[in-house]
């Protein structure tokens, strides 16, 4: 049995392959309407190896100019980001416990060769909200620090379907994607934006 850091909670297969697929589908429509961009590295201006968008009253970026924040447009179009699909409601409302909505969700597009360093998702306001990630497509091995840098760390499989909550006492914990993993072929069609392995979907309060 997988032994977790108090406050994290894995909810293996949280949508079913027909759950995955209408996701999927949403996400779609959420990518036309706001189309992936990459972000920086707020102090080098080097691009990140993962392609994002975002949907809800609110989306994350970064880049050199404003370092990491969050923002009520598209950074290349300027629209509003669209609405978050009910799907994403529907989950923050099942795994959350948390009596607010979710103010925004990144929208993490990961190819065969992306990674995510180890880092905190602290440019929130209020840290008693947990951060609840969805996984559609290929398995990645994720990795869960301390809350500070350098300790022990802990290692998982994620899988298409998968919930992880970030709460309470792991809510500022360092977490990160070492690499994707080869994965065989879903018994079900799960259509990803082109050149995707993976779709990752993190929902955040952020006031």
């Amino acid at each position: 049995m997988l032994d977790l850091p108090l406050g994290v909670v894995l909810h293996r297969g949280f949508l079913d392959p027909a759950a995955q697929k209408g996701l999927a589908l949403d996400i779609a429509e959420v990518i036309e309407r706001a189309p992936l961009y990459t972000s920086t590295m707020p102090r080098t201006g080097a691009p990140m190896s993962v392609r994002m968008t975002n949907c809800g009253p609110l989306g994350w970026l970064s880049d050199k100019e404003g370092g990491y924040r969050y923002a009520p447009h598209h950074p290349v179009t300027g629209e509003p980001w669209p609405a978050m699909p009910k799907a994403l409601l529907l989950a923050w409302e099942r795994l959350a416990n948390y009596p607010a909505p979710p103010e925004a969700c990144l929208i993490n597009i990961y190819d065969a060769e992306a990674r995510m360093g180890l880092h905190q998702d602290r440019d929130e306001k209020d840290f008693s909200a947990p951060i609840v990630s969805l996984s559609l497509g290929a398995d990645c091995r994720f990795r869960i620090g301390e809350t500070r840098r350098g300790g022990r760390t802990t290692s998982l499989v994620l899988s298409s379907g998968d919930a992880l909550v970030l709460g309470g006492p792991a809510r500022l914990r360092y977490h990160g994607v070492d690499r994707i993993l080869p994965t065989p072929p879903a018994p079900f069609a799960l259509d990803l934006p082109a050149g995707a392995a993976r779709i990752n979907l993190t929902l955040r309060r952020v006031s």
